[in-house]
């Protein structure tokens, strides 16, 4: 199964050697092939997240109105995403492609006889066994991962004896591929004490060697550079940039270990791969740029032209109201009609009570309590004893309008005993309480009558 998968990687990259007669153009012309074959995908990703970032303004507003009520902040986060028209997993899941690709090429380049050309197994034990006889290659005692690599480049040193000695056993797909790379095996392993047991006088075997040292470390700093690069223009919240710069890191030092235990080709394959993925990402960026600029200056417009239309509308009712000519809506059910007038009864007759109560706690000298913002009923604190009204609408000093609040309702009775006293007054005053509004005027009449007789008395004494 596995090889039926790796088929098309090793098909194109025989063709490109065959192309370029070099195994290591080969190989970044392969990376070449596959960021462009993914340019759409990563493309996709791109616009994904140069939306989502232009989205963080946003969202930290809708963190900042919803702190403490995540249900409703992810209600409102999902309804900005739908309105925005922003996958926020689109961009994960796009750059995970090259990973598998990654293990593919791996494959076909760890094993170049078997995964690269399809050479019959049985041809590889034949190759191996007649290099043995030779005297050009030992069998290890431990299991070699890379032992098609050394008996591939021992055919490509003895090609014309192989040719000639197993004339009658040699595969159709075997074919003579050189490793070698401005000086490089690239099917050898980099190694990092090379510099313990080299010849440092000659050249020819240093020089090589530290050339293989280094591809670990350049690779490592172009995947961090293409990650700073990406990185760069995406402006991102503290939790976030503190992930990516992780990643940043974590990253890098993770490709010079992998590049470390692989052969050099796969170095040199992350070296190109990070190249071209710094340009695509380039070119997208500024592509996507223009094109999200304009797109929000129509939303906006679009925004601003629907804002101004319901303005208008809104004006336009509240003058027809005001001048008596609004139309009453022929849908409403005669039910609901006669709910609402209700309603307006009932408000009406529970704001003469408030005023008649008021005017009797002010006839008899009664200072009425202040009650608290959070008072529902005769419970004075049933919204919260550090309940603040405007905690939304003034978010500035919501803070201390709520310690505040709290501080003065700590010792406060949670029970609002002022509420008997309506029925207190009832029972004392009831004649008053009985009395039409127009006799009060009177009985105030008499008594000044009565007053001005005595003084008028005491004047003829």
């Amino acid at each position: 199964m596995w090889a039926t998968i790796t088929k098309p990687f090793a098909w194109l990259m025989v063709k490109l050697y065959e192309l370029t007669g070099s195994y290591g153009m080969a190989v970044i012309l392969f990376a070449l092939a596959v960021n462009l074959i993914l340019t759409p995908f990563m493309a996709k990703s791109k616009k994904s997240m140069m939306r989502s970032t232009r989205l963080q303004p946003k969202i930290k507003e809708l963190q900042r109105r919803h702190e403490g009520n995540p249900q409703k902040l992810n209600t409102e986060m999902q309804k900005l995403y739908r309105e925005e028209g922003v996958n926020p997993m689109s961009g994960c899941l796009w750059s995970l492609i090259p990973f598998p690709i990654l293990i593919a090429l791996y494959s076909v380049i760890r094993q170049p006889l078997s995964r690269m050309m399809f050479v019959a197994q049985d041809f590889v034990t034949t190759l191996q066994d007649y290099f043995v006889g030779k005297g050009l290659y030992v069998i290890p005692e431990k299991a070699n991962a890379y032992f098609e690599i050394e008996l591939a480049e021992l055919t490509h040193s003895n090609w014309a004896s192989v040719q000639a000695d197993l004339a009658g056993k040699l595969d159709p797909n075997l074919l003579d591929i050189d490793f070698s790379f401005l000086g490089l095996n690239l099917g050898d392993q980099p190694r990092w004490n090379f510099f313990l047991h080299t010849d440092w006088s000659d050249a020819a075997v240093w020089l090589p060697a530290l050339g293989l040292f280094l591809i670990p470390f350049v690779s490592a700093f172009l995947s961090w550079a293409s990650m700073k690069i990406s990185n760069a223009g995406n402006p991102q919240d503290p939790q976030t940039a503190a992930s990516m710069k992780s990643m940043s890191l974590m990253m890098p030092l993770m490709s010079v270990w992998i590049c470390f235990v692989m052969p050099a080709a796969m170095g040199i394959y992350w070296i190109a791969n990070s190249v071209f993925g710094m340009a695509r990402d380039f070119i997208l960026t500024r592509v996507y740029k223009k094109q999200l600029d304009k797109e929000d200056a129509v939303r906006q417009s679009q925004r601003s032209a629907r804002e101004k239309e319901l303005e208008e509308k809104r004006l336009e009712t509240e003058r027809l109201r005001a001048e008596g000519k609004t139309e009453k809506n022929l849908n409403t059910s005669k039910k609901k009609i006669q709910a609402g007038e209700k309603q307006k009864q009932e408000e009406r007759r529970a704001a003469l009570e408030k005023a008649d109560r008021a005017a009797r706690r002010e006839r008899l000298g009664i200072k009425e309590a202040e009650k608290p913002a959070s008072q529902v009923g005769n419970r004075r604190y049933a919204r919260g004893r550090a309940y603040v009204p405007d905690r939304y609408s003034n978010p500035e000093a919501a803070e201390e309008a709520t310690l505040a609040a709290a501080a003065e309702s700590e010792f406060a009775a949670s029970i609002d005993e002022t509420m008997e006293d309506d029925v207190l007054l009832a029972a004392q005053t009831p004649a008053e309480d009985s009395a039409a509004p127009e006799e009060i005027p009177a009985q105030d009449n008499v008594s000044d009558a009565a007053d001005a007789e005595r003084a008028q008395g005491d004047d003829e004494e």
